[in-house]
């Protein structure tokens, strides 16, 4: 694989069967290229919790196939609903940084995922 394009899920056995750090990259230079915005840092993080969420989705992990399908379906792109998805991971990992839980809360990870809509998403709600 040498190009990553979040319009187009990547074949699953390809994506798990590169280096971490290479998607890591791949996901990078999708948003260099697109001249997407980031604020000092923010690219990294960006890009390691948009593999986090392909990686579960290559994995077939519920509910994230299901939530990725669902808004998909209610008319956000593949790449927003990526966005949506991370929105929610990292709002969990965020509980954790902060001391909030001692662990990150799968069940309310799962839970929320099975929340979100494109119309929560639209309007900020996830």
């Amino acid at each position: 694989m040498h190009i990553y394009n979040p319009s187009k899920a990547p074949v699953p056995a390809e994506w798990l069967n590169i280096d971490e750090s290479e998607r890591i990259n791949l996901v990078l230079e999708f948003h260099i290229a697109e001249q997407i915005e980031f604020e000092d840092g923010a690219q990294s993080v960006h890009a390691v919790i948009h593999v986090v969420v392909e990686n579960q989705l290559a994995m077939k992990i519920d509910p994230v196939t299901e939530t990725i399908a669902r808004l998909t379906r209610q008319g956000l792109s593949r790449h927003d609903s990526i966005h949506a998805i991370a929105a929610v991971l990292s709002g969990g990992i965020f509980n954790l940084l902060k001391g909030n839980e001692h662990e990150f809360d799968i069940k309310q990870y799962r839970k929320r995922l099975q929340k979100l809509t494109a119309k929560r998403w639209n309007k900020g709600q996830w």
